[in-house]
Parts: structure tokens; sequence; C-alpha cells
């Protein structure tokens, strides 16, 4: 072998190994490269990513608001929905505001109107929602035009009150009170537009002091006395602050004075038991005496029930179920006939007892209503007894109502009242009096009405017929007048 063929061999593997060991450095260069490629590529999907993961989060924060704002437009419409039901169908929420602190005051009442019709004029109360007993035909009551028939639309039953709760007086007691008023306090005058204004009168101004623990109340100011069923009295819509039978069915009236109610058997279940005990101011129509005194003997307290402050003294046990309630109710006064300061010398008797039970109930079995009551006593002129007349008169009276609810918006109501006075004390007392007139010896009254009530509102049609016995004079003869009234009644309650 020849030198020159071994240097070409060297050179030969000399540029076989430099091409081995340069492969690799080609290929990592080249990896590098595409390394390189890789990694901008992953940076730029990362980014893509995280905008794609940013717009997904602004989709879901947009789909959430969205909803969240659905939800709260849901919700608010059904709370309005929920509150305007119950404006609607809860009318014994009422409007309540503050005043003194710690008190809240619910204004409370109702709008009455009723158009009506009669063949007769009504003595003794009034016309109207207020008509009660039929003027008898007298030559005198035909004068005034007492026999002729009329017509008119009233709204005297329109009432309102307050009632005050929140009141402390002290650790135990606590309470409030009520101030109620309507507008049966006559009319603005005699006048051509007077029938249009007629006067507002205080029916209630009390307070009340109660110990929740001990079921105890006591009621101080004015207030109905014991003996009107407040919680029984007959339904309607055209008769409400005179109510159908009131002086000649029942009686009772408002006095001021002081009532203790005390429940007998305060947390137990079962039926409710209570004894209600009241002294009050006493009252009576008179005495009369000489003119001109006499137009002035009923002013300022100057009554024969006034007289060294005679109170009126009542009991009451109370009892309500479920279902029902009865009440048993005695009353006694001394009335001083002579008045104050002994004005009267020569009256029938110097002083006289007051004395009255009665005996009543409801019952509200599925869809009747069953009311009523029954009394008997003497000389309770001042309790609208006797038809509303005033000396030592026995009698006795009461009242019966049915009613049937056919549909829960549509209801009838059957009425039945009689006042029986003794005929011979009613003779001996009215005919004598100073103030002689007829003698009304008898009433009794029926009603039927038709009632449709719904939400606040309550519609009634109803027909009153009423027969009075009187006579005139203390020989007259003893006859009979009777009278009927028809009415549409409307009633808004707040």
């Amino acid at each position: 072998m020849t030198s020159r063929t071994t240097v070409r061999r060297s050179r030969i593997l000399a540029l076989s190994i430099a091409c081995a060991l340069g492969l690799p450095l080609g290929v990592h260069a080249q990896s590098t490269s595409h390394e390189k490629q890789l990694e901008q590529r992953v940076n730029q999907l990362e980014k893509e990513l995280a905008e794609l993961k940013a717009m997904i989060q602004e989709q879901k924060a947009a789909t959430t608001q969205a909803t969240q704002t659905a939800q709260a437009a849901q919700a608010t419409a059904e709370q309005a929905n929920t509150t305007a039901t119950k404006v609607a169908a809860a009318p014994a929420e009422k409007p309540q505001f503050t005043t003194a602190p710690g008190l809240s005051v619910a204004l409370h009442g109702f709008i009455s109107a009723t158009t009506f019709g009669q063949d007769k004029t009504f003595i003794n109360y009034g016309n109207g929602q207020n008509a009660i007993i039929p003027a008898p035909q007298t030559p005198a009551n035909k004068a005034l035009g007492y026999n002729g028939s009329l017509s008119g639309v009233d709204v005297r039953n329109t009432r309102f009150w307050l009632d005050f709760t929140g009141a402390k007086f002290n650790d135990n007691w606590n309470g409030g009170g009520r101030l109620e008023m309507d507008f049966f306090g006559g009319f603005n005058g005699t006048g051509a537009y007077s029938q249009q204004q007629p006067v507002p009168r205080l029916r209630q101004a009390y307070m009340d002091i109660s110990n929740p623990s001990i079921g105890s109340t006591v009621r101080i100011g004015q207030m109905w006395d014991l003996l009107f069923p407040l919680e029984n009295t007959p339904t309607s819509l055209s008769h409400i602050a005179f109510p159908l039978g009131y002086g000649a069915g029942f009686i009772g009236w408002r006095y001021p004075g002081a009532i203790w109610m005390q429940d007998l058997n305060h947390g137990t279940d079962g039926v409710k038991w209570r004894v209600d005990l009241a002294v009050l101011e006493g009252n009576w129509n008179g005495p009369q005496p000489p003119a001109p005194a006499a137009a002035n003997n009923n002013i300022n307290y100057l009554t024969a029930g006034n007289a060294n402050f005679r109170p009126q003294v009542e009991a009451r046990l109370h009892a309500q179920g479920s279902n029902w309630l009865g009440y048993f109710t005695a009353h006694y006064s001394e009335v001083d006939l002579r008045g104050v300061g002994n004005t009267v010398e020569h009256p029938i008797r110097d002083n006289l007892n007051s004395i009255a039970y009665e005996l009543g109930g409801q019952w509200k079995p599925d869809v009747w209503t069953l009311k009523g009551l029954i009394y008997t006593g003497q000389a309770l002129g001042q309790l609208f007894g006797a038809m509303s007349q005033f000396g030592n008169i026995k009698e006795s009276g009461g009242f019966v109502q049915v009613g049937y609810n056919f549909t829960p918006k549509w209801s009838v109501n059957g009425f039945y009242a009689a006042a029986r006075p003794n005929q011979q004390d009613v003779v001996r007392w009215v005919t004598t009096s100073p103030t002689a007139g007829q003698a009304l010896l008898r009433n009794d009254m029926s009603a039927l009405s038709l009632q449709y009530a719904s939400g606040n509102y309550e519609l009634g049609v109803e027909w009153i017929y009423d027969t009075v016995r009187y006579q005139l004079g203390s020989e007259g003869a003893r006859k009979n007048t009777s009278g009927n009234q028809v009415s549409l009644s409307g009633l808004y309650r707040f």
C-alpha cells in the first residue's frame, strides 16, 4: 500500500468521523427550532384558552345576574300579588299610626247608606235608619203630619273609632282605649239644608287597664252597660246604631262609669267563663218641676238619676264556646224622683227601684245563626225600657233572629221582637205626668232581610213591619196602628 493511498483513506475516515459527529448537532439544531415553534404555539394556545375562559366567565356572570334579576322580579311580583290579595281578602287589617311613644292607633269604622220608604212616620227615636215604633193615629199626630208616608236616604249610621294600644301601666298591667263616634247627634238646625248636615255624637270614650297573665280588665269611661247585648245584636244593614227591636224588645244604654271584667278559668281549654261587674252613672227623664224651671231640669246633670249620686249597679256571667255564647245579667239602681234639690213637691211617689234580669245567647251551627234574649224588670225607662216611657212600670220583652247563609256570600235573616209593659202601670205613669201623652201599651216588630257580602262591602234589602197598641189619655180607647219600612242599604268597612 502506498502512502498516497493511506493518506486518502485517512481523509475519508476523518470525513466520516466528522459527519458522524456533526449529525447530532444538525438534528439538535433542527430539534431546537421545532421546539421553539411548539413553544410559541403552546403559548398562543394558552393565551387563546385564557381568553376563552374569560369569555366563559363573563357569560356565566351575565347568566347568573340575569337569573337573579328574574328571580328578584318574580319574588317582587309574588310579594305584590300576595300583598294585594291580603288587602283584598283581609278587611281586618286596619290603617295604623303612632302617637305618644310606645302607643299605636288603629282607625276602624264603616260608611253606611240606606235608601228607604215608609208608609207611616215613626216616633220616639226617628225615621230612616232609626225607625222603630210607628206613630199612633191621634189628632195631634195627624196635625203634625205623622201619619203620612215618606222616603229618603240616610247616612247617619256611618261610624268611625280609634283604638289605642301599647299603653303601659306598670310591669304587670297594660291597656289602651277607644274613642268612637257616629252621626246621630241630630241635624244642623231645621232649615232647608239641615238634613244633609247630621251632627257627630260621642258614643264611647273609655280606657282599659288589663293584666293578661290573670285575665283581668278594668274599663273606665263611657261604654255600653251590661244589659245591652253588644255581642248579640240583631243582624241588619239598615238598623245599626238603633238595632232592630231596640227599646221594643231589648234594653240597654251607654253610661260613664267603670266595669271590671274577670276571666274565671283563664288559661284553660274548653268553655270560657267570665264575670263582669259595673258601677255606672244614673239618669232619669225629669223630674218635671213647675215652669219655667221645667225647661232646664235635664240640663247640667239635674236629673233624678243623679240625685245624691245613686249609681246603677250591674253584674253579668258570660260563657262562650267555639260556636256559641250565653250570658245572664242583673241590674239594680235607686231613683229619687224629687230630683236634685227636691224640686218636685208631689210626685206619684218619692222614689223607686229600677230592677232588671236578662238571659241571652247566640249559636252558630254550620250555616245557621240563632240569636235571642228575654228580659224582665221594672222602672227601666232610662235603659230604653217600656218603649222609653218613664215610671215604675213593670215589663218583659225579648227578641229572636234566625239567619241562614245559603252561600258564603248570600244570607237571609228573619227577626221578631216583642215589648210587653204592664198596661195599667203605663197608663198610670204616662197619662198623669206633666208631659202626658199617648201611652204605648205593647209593641210587636217583624223584619226580613236578604244580604250579600263580598270583601269589605255588604249590600242588603230589608222589610220591617211594626204594630203598636196605644191609648190616648187615662180613659181613652185602646187602638192599634202599624207601619212598614222597605230599605236598600250598602256598607263599606275600613
